[in-house]
Order: C-alpha cells, then structure tokens, then sequence
C-alpha cells in the first residue's frame, strides 16, 4: 500500500493530538500494580498501547474497557502469576518495563516481540537485573555489527532483592525507566547507579514524575544515581493521558513551513520533552505562541541549525526533513540511539532525503543536511517505522511524496494522514 501526498503550498487549522503512547502504557502499568482502580481518559487508538491492554489480562489484571477509557483493577503488588510467555510485538514502552516488573514477581516468565523488536537490545537492562541476583536470560548475537543481548528474555523470579546496581544509559532511557518502574517493590532499598550519561533524558523525568503521582517518591543525584525505598504505589483514581508532544512535532513544523497550525491540549508545562521542540523552531526563525494548553506556529524564514538532540531523539528524525527548508546546512547530533529504534533511523533518514535531492553526510551519532535547491519527487521507505511515513509528510511542501507503507503509523498515531489531510486543505484518505 501506498499514499501520494501533493505538493502544498498552505497549511491551516488546528489539530487535536491523540494520547502519547508513552504515557498512556505507563499509565496502564502504573494502575496495574498500585492498590485500587484507576479510570484511564486519553488513550490513544494505538497498536503499541492495544498490544498491551491485550496482555494485562494475562498477567492476571482486570480491565474493563469503553470508549476513550479504561477502568484497571490494581493488584496492589507485582502480577499475581506464576506463568506468562507475553509476546509484545514492537511495543518498547510495553516490553522494557514489563521485563523489569515481571522480577518483581514469583514464577517463570517469557517476554518477546516481533522480528523489529528482537533486533532491538535489551542488554543493559537484562545485565543490570541479574547483578541483583535475579535469573534472567536473553539471546546474544549480533546485530548491525553490535554483539548485545536480545529478546526473547526469560525470567524465573522469586521477588526483587533490592540492593546496588548499574546500568549504562547510553542506548535507552527506557531501560532506566523500567528499572525504577520495578524498584518500590524490592524486599531491601534499592541503589541505580547510571555509568554513562542517559540518552533521552526527559523520558526518565516523565516516569519519576508519573511514579509520584502514583504516590511513590525517589531520590535522584540528577542522572547518576536513583535510590528508592520499599513502597507501594496508590491509585490516583482518575488519570488523564495527555496529548503527545512528539506527534506534535510534525504540525508544529507544518505551521513553520506554511502556518498557522494549532495544536491544542499541549501546553509548555507538559512533562514530556518533545514539548521543547517549539523553542527549536523558534530559535529557527518560526513564529511560535503558547497560550495556556495551545501552542500555534506560523511560517517564519527557516535558517539551519547546529544541535544536539539527545534529550529529543525522536523530533530529530522530524527536524531532519524540516531541515531540506531552512537556509543553509543543519548539523543533528548526540543521536546514536536512534540506530536502535524501530529501525536504523540515521541510515534511513540519510537514504530517504538523498532521495528528495539533499546532500547528507551520515555520522556515527550525527546527520548533516544540506537542502537542495529544489527538491525531487520521490518514493518514501519507511522500513515500517512509524516516525518515518509522518516525518516525512513535511517534504510534501516542496514536492509530490509518496509514502510507501503508510499504515505504519497505526503503532502511534492511527488517523494521523487524515489530520494531515485536514490542516493541508486536501481530502484524502481517512
């Protein structure tokens, strides 16, 4: 399957954002295990977030779903099984946790994915488990010239000792995350040393702070070391998922390209940090406004950029193709993690754009864009990676696109070429 998306010169409208993913599985995990129900407003109509609503009943939780939300029956504890094997296709904010809550837990468990998610690493996490005495195991070999650990990982658990341990940091917060998810429900406190500095790091913010609204508090010596008590997490007894930052990314530099476009139920204060990506395109030249829960971009003359991107490691795959706009060359570094998500996103990246007529030099950790003077059709890979066919969508400004595998974007965001669609003026497919 594939969608062509003309070139269009104006961009318009305001945008309602689907439920962030990464909350929204968070959340579900969170009213998972703390004491008393949770209703849950906001999830978004995802495959990453149904992959996991599917599983939670076998992990012995109840749930009871409608429209636009879900009532969790909390354990008040680790997952009251004593067998899983849980297959959790590319769902990373499903998969990491679950790996590191399952020790919590007394039995024999089985965590994997699809083939994308098996040539993702897992090994820092698996690691630093084990260093606590914890029997878990998952397959070596080598991917992309990179021997680590991978799924599918098997646990036989009789609790989370507690104690010192360490993890690197450098290839996912995530690993980070799903650490101090599982942490409270350790027998002794628990020290997390980090020997590296953290890829992402306003991912490990968001979990801490959604860890407190569970009622369960750490104490943190900025990214180096987390220490967490013994405790038991509480429901909240209604959570909102909010709007995702990082599918606002795309309409924020559509508004840059061609705007106004609002995006609304976002405001500055939101705790994920893609949010920032509107200071990136301020300091570019785009005109942005915040006001209370709205942020609403206008085209502005785009001038290139050198900057590090690790703490937005996911908008610099969106700021890449809004690169093939600006005046001169853009430089994004600090990215290296990006060749393990849902695919080698640097190679992909550097591929495609050459494609549209750009110049790209492809480092290690790095990517370098120099616009074309005018650019090229082109038929758009995705390597069904989600984040490829949206960014992607932004090249429609200068020319014809067509986006090979567009329904790769149901992982995060279902309807998102019908909202495209609707901001660029055009009726296409919903």
């Amino acid at each position: 399957m594939e969608l062509t998306l003309k070139r269009t010169e104006k961009f318009q409208g305001s945008v309602a954002l689907p439920g962030s993913k990464s909350i929204a599985n968070r959340a579900l995990l969170l009213a998972a295990v703390c004491g008393g129900k949770t209703e849950i407003t906001g999830l978004p109509d995802a495959e990453d977030v149904e992959v996991l609503l599917r599983n939670l009943p076998t992990l012995g939780i109840r749930t009871e779903i409608s429209e636009n939300l879900v009532l969790v029956h909390g354990c008040n504890g680790p997952f009251p099984v004593e067998f899983a094997s849980l297959r959790l296709e590319n769902a990373g904010t499903a998969l990491r946790p679950l790996v590191a809550l399952l020790c919590a837990g007394h039995g024999n468990f089985t965590i994997d994915g699809n083939d994308q998610m098996r040539n993702r690493p897992i090994g820092d996490l698996v690691r630093g488990l084990a260093r606590l005495g914890i029997n878990i195991t998952a397959i070596e070999k080598t991917v992309l010239n990179k021997t680590d650990l991978y799924p599918p990982v098997k646990i036989q658990s009789t609790g989370f000792p507690g104690g010192e341990t360490v993890l690197s940091g450098a290839v996912s917060s995530q690993f980070i995350s799903a650490f101090l998810l599982a942490a409270p429900f350790a027998r002794k406190p628990v020290r997390l040393v980090i020997a590296e500095e953290p890829v992402s790091k306003p991912y490990i913010d968001l979990t801490i702070h959604m860890m407190q609204e569970f009622s369960v508090r750490i104490s943190r010596r900025g990214y180096a070391e987390f220490e967490i008590e013994p405790q038991q997490y509480k429901t909240p007894g209604v959570y909102r998922v909010e709007a995702d930052a990082t599918a606002a990314t795309y309409f924020m530099s559509l508004g840059a390209l061609a705007g106004p476009v609002t995006i609304s139920s976002l405001g500055r204060d939101s705790a994920q940090g893609d949010v920032k990506y509107a200071n990136l395109l301020r300091q570019m030249g785009a005109n942005v406004e915040h006001s209370g829960d709205r942020i609403t971009v206008r085209r502005g003359t785009l001038n290139g950029i050198d900057i590090d991107m690790n703490d937005m490691p996911d908008a610099a795959m969106t700021l890449a193709v809004l690169a093939l706009f600006a005046k001169g060359t853009t430089t994004i570094r600090n990215i290296a993690n990006l060749r393990v998500k849902e695919s080698e996103r640097i190679r992909g990246l550097a591929t495609e754009l050459t494609k549209l007529g750009a110049e790209v030099e492809e480092g290690e950790d790095s990517l370098t864009v120099h616009p074309p003077a005018q650019l090229k059709p082109a038929r758009i890979e995705t390597y069904k990676d989600h984040r490829m066919a949206m960014a992607f969508s932004l090249a429609s400004f200068g020319t014809d696109v067509t986006i090979l595998d567009p329904d790769c974007v149901r992982k995060t965001y279902t309807h998102y070429f019908r909202d495209y669609f609707a901001v660029a003026g055009q009726h296409g497919r919903p």
